[in-house]
């Protein structure tokens, strides 16, 4: 009998399956759940049908290729070679490719980013910038080679020739043009000369027109202190840039188009403002010196002398009353003030002192209001009327009357 421990039996198993060409190169269907994306970069999580499930692993350096976020309850499409982890006695499915099963992954990359960037405000309308009516500097991120360049140009020789244009050229499509997008965006920005920049260009798959659809684009254009026109691909495309560009056009026509106004129609407007504004002010003039006639005409205007006449006169019977009232409310404040003297005099000490009373005071200078106060051989202050006398007290002696 052969007894084998815990590795070897996982060991051997591992062999099994890992000799078997259909575990190798496995297509399997399933919903996730209990998906974890660790620290690491390491992707977690569990595949399951209505019956059964399957641990899964999907490594760094492959899910970095996958342009979508998984998450739990998506249905997917797993590409992969089944294992199993010696450690644990695990069999899982090492996941290489991964795809949304029943849609595109681009499909599937496009919502979710969309739906991140409307929740961070990116789309929001109170963000988005006018355009100048008249820009003196255009700025044009697009391929030189590419059928948008000369569409624009053609439109704008064609409505407003006297504008300036700098073409900043960049890569549309393919790996590095996100990035390349980026560097132009923030070298225009840099240009204090630049009114509006124009993104574009023509039409593609959602393949071709991915840069578009790329974040870093997207915060790109939302952080540009210039207003940004997208013109991606067809009307009936639409791309992450547009939803963040302060205006959409649909076509590279119509990119240029909304930036500039026709030049002739432009002078058509000055020339019909001018003539409001003169109208205006020709009817305004015509208001005032009518209001001016109407002054001119009434009484005041005509015999100004009676009427100064008459404001002398009330003035001067206003000044008279005045100084009345000014003499009667002095002559009342008179009186009270002299029953006020006559009042506190009647209350003063001296007024008292005058009839033959004095007051007493220790060596401290405490004034003595009874006889217990006093002590023999004591040093008393009298104050008089018209001076003052020290004293030693020889004999004291308590009146008898006493105070009910």
């Amino acid at each position: 009998m052969t007894v084998l421990n815990v590795s070897e039996i996982n060991r051997y198993v591992k062999g099994l399956i890992q000799n078997d060409p259909r575990l190798r190169d496995l297509w399997v269907r399933g919903e996730i759940s209990n998906y974890k994306h660790h620290r690491s970069g390491h992707m977690y999580f569990t595949v399951k049908d209505s019956s059964s499930s399957l641990r899964c692993v999907f490594f760094r350096r492959e899910n970095m290729r996958c342009i979508f976020q998984p998450a739990d309850g998506m249905d997917v499409i797993l590409h992969g070679n089944l294992s199993v982890y010696e450690p644990g006695g695990i069999y899982q499915l090492y996941v290489q490719e991964m795809q949304p099963a029943g849609m595109g992954s681009l499909f599937v990359a496009f919502e979710q980013l969309k739906h991140k960037l409307e929740a961070d405000g990116l789309f929001r309308a109170e963000h988005k910038k006018k355009l100048p009516l008249v820009p003196r500097k255009i700025g044009l991120i697009t391929s030189p080679s590419g059928a948008a360049l000369q569409d624009i140009l053609t439109t704008i020789k064609k409505r407003f020739p006297h504008v300036h244009l700098l073409v900043v050229e960049s890569l549309v499509q393919g790996a590095g043009a996100a990035a390349d997008i980026v560097r132009a965006l923030d070298l225009l920005n840099t240009m204090e000369d630049i009114d509006i920049i124009i993104l574009t260009r023509g039409g593609g798959s959602l393949e071709d027109l991915w840069p578009f659809n790329e974040e870093i684009v997207a915060r790109a254009i939302y952080r540009s202190s210039k207003p940004v026109v997208s013109a991606v691909g067809h009307e009936t495309d639409f791309t992450i840039a547009d939803f963040t560009a302060d205006v959409r056009a649909h076509t590279p026509t119509e990119a240029a188009a909304a930036a500039v106004p026709i030049y002739d129609e432009l002078l058509l407007d000055i020339g019909q403002l001018r003539n409001r504004a003169g109208l205006a002010l020709h009817n305004r003039v015509q208001q005032e010196k009518q209001r001016l006639d109407h002054v001119v005409g009434e009484r005041f205007f005509r015999r100004p002398r009676e009427r100064i006449k008459v404001l002398r006169d009330s003035l001067e019977n206003n000044e008279t009353k005045l100084r009345r009232e000014i003499v009667r409310v002095l002559q009342l404040k008179g009186i009270k003030l002299t029953a006020l003297v006559d009042k506190l005099e009647s209350y003063s000490p001296l007024k008292v002192m005058s009839r033959g009373y004095s007051f007493c005071r220790d060596g401290q200078g405490r004034i003595i209001r009874s006889i217990k106060d006093i002590r023999i051989g004591q040093l008393l202050h009298l104050s008089f009327k018209d001076g003052k006398a020290e004293c030693r007290a020889e004999k004291v002696e308590e009146d008898c009357i006493v105070d009910r």
